[in-house]
């Protein structure tokens, strides 16, 4: 390739990314880097839909409270008031792009989840909201002057002093390397379930973007949140598949393996209660019954209202013998989605110049301890275009850091004296899940801690995509377990054993920063 300097140089191609592009090519080049297919990313899996208060009697006020509940006390106020008053705005532009959103009687169909009071959840295609905005923008990009570099890894950003001057990549498929350079740099990569044995996010979602940034030198927030989706498939043979939050919108009732409605016992929302607040639920339910098994019931709805509005998760489940119209289906929670990542200020910066992050890979403090159900679609469309303002100037200078924020950086651990598992992909998987899953106890974080600093320090140095994605694995093991370690509270999604209450001292992030000669 001729050109390798461009304006912006985009890493990921998941809607944080293409809506990212899209914007950024009015002002100059662009280049997105993926390390797969164009449409190899979480989007696509994105069933429930994009919140936004576009509905009769609704409000960004309302959007905005809601958030501030959910968030557990640890939502940053200035950046849900952005997120909820531009978002019906962002929305428009999907819209105008010509994402199929669906309707009633001409009218755009809005759904309920769970923690909204109002209803307020666009979805295109029932279930497949995040299909249909991915393959929108994505025609779009293919049909712009945006060059796209499919099968490229992108292994480390390349700084001069505190300022970003572009990418070193690896060929997937080839194994070439190359340098791309660029003024302004975005971070778009998505999440990493696969950090956990069970995950609702598909292979691609390694964390490398946090990886990235990290090792470059930016702040890494949050990381001790991790949300679990309370409801994915649990069903021999079949993969760990979402089973949308809207289903218990629109009525589906979590039941014990006597069909006894239990959520009522855990919280006054009951089936709608907050997603952390379902997850331990259904754990301790599968922990007191015989059988292991928690069921969702949508069969008291008529059937053509489920095959309507649920057509993925429909014919997923009768592909593997189990008709959702007239049977329970047996569910567990999953890893689903990263609150933490690169720390950004409300215009998408970094703490280093030119280096900006959207999307799952950002943390604005827009989702506090635990995110509301749809608001991480609408996170990226609304930081996507304040982003692209400030990399042109129109932005007011960055804010003084919040004073309370717990400042953290890394230093390497003591080893551990036992015997530890190798690192692989599976063992770091079952050990993620086990020490870092629903429930969290002070002496397995320390082991965490201590177990994946090793495996970070001695991780041969990586030659191809699954080496780099394993080394990206047990760096975010490592800062999510170095956070959680500090955390010592229960708040939102982080829930430990020996410091059950939430205390008021610990309304305060968690900011990590690499130490400079830190492997």
């Amino acid at each position: 390739m001729a050109n390798t300097h461009y304006d912006y140089i985009i890493i990921g191609s998941g809607i944080a990314g293409l809506n990212t592009a899209l914007l950024a090519r009015e002002h100059g080049s662009v280049l997105i880097l993926t390390k797969g297919k164009i449409d190899d990313c979480n989007t696509r899996y994105a069933q429930g839909g994009i919140a936004a208060a576009i509905g009769p009697g609704d409000s960004p006020e309302l959007h905005f409270k809601d958030t501030l509940i959910a968030g557990a006390g640890l939502c940053d106020p200035e950046a849900v008031q952005v997120l909820t008053r531009e978002g019906p705005q962002r929305v428009a532009n999907l819209i105008h792009w010509g994402v199929p959103f669906d309707t009633i009687h001409g009218q755009i169909a809005l759904g309920r989840e769970g923690a909204h009071s109002m209803s307020r959840i666009l979805h295109a295609g029932g279930d497949a909201t995040g299909q249909h905005i991915e393959l929108t923008l994505s025609a779009l990009v293919g049909k712009s002057n945006i060059t796209v570099l499919e099968y490229t890894l992108a292994t480390q950003l390349l700084l001069e002093g505190k300022k970003v001057q572009g990418v070193a990549t690896l060929s997937t498929q080839g194994g070439q390397t190359q340098t791309f350079t660029a003024r302004t740099v975005v971070l778009a990569t998505g999440g990493a379930g696969q950090l956990f044995r069970y995950t609702t996010n598909p292979e691609v979602a390694t964390g490398d973007g946090v990886a990235l940034g990290f090792n470059a030198g930016a702040q890494v927030m949050d990381m001790e949140f991790y949300q679990f989706h309370p409801t994915a498939l649990w069903l021999e043979g079949a993969p760990t598949f979402l089973l949308s939050e809207a289903m218990r919108g629109e009525g589906a009732v979590l039941l014990d393996e006597s069909g006894r409605a239990f959520m009522a016992d855990y919280h006054p929302q009951a089936d709608l209660a907050p997603r952390d607040v379902v997850s331990r639920a259904i754990a301790a339910e599968v922990g007191k019954s015989a059988t292991g098994r928690v069921y969702l019931d949508i069969s008291k709805l008529p059937p053509d209202t489920v095959k309507g509005r649920f057509p993925t998760i429909y014919k997923f489940c009768l592909d593997y013998g189990l008709d959702i119209t007239r049977q329970p289906i047996p569910v567990a929670p999953a890893a689903h989605y990263m609150m933490g990542g690169v720390k950004i200020d409300t215009w998408g910066r970094t703490n280093i110049q030119g280096l900006y992050a959207c999307g799952e890979v950002a943390c604005s403090g827009v989702h506090g301890a635990n995110r509301l159900a749809s608001n991480s679609l609408l996170d990226t469309l609304v930081f996507a275009q304040r982003l692209v303002a400030s990399s042109i100037g129109q932005a007011p200078p960055p804010a003084t850091p919040d004073g309370r924020d717990v400042n953290v950086t890394l230093t390497n651990r003591p080893p551990v004296c036992a015997s530890m598992p190798s690192l692989s992909r599976e063992n770091l998987q079952d050990f993620m899940w086990r020490n870092l899953g629903l429930s969290r106890h002070g002496s397995r974080l320390l082991l965490a801690a201590r177990v994946t600093n090793i495996w970070q320090r001695t991780a041969p140095t990586p030659t191809d995509r699954a080496s780099y994605e394993l080394r990206n694995m047990a760096l975010l093991g490592r800062l999510m377990a170095e956070a959680a370690l500090l955390r010592q509270e229960s708040r939102g999604s982080h829930f430990r054993e020996d410091f059950p209450e939430t205390s008021a001292q610990w309304e305060k992030h968690i900011v990590l920063v690499k130490q400079e000669d830190i492997q």
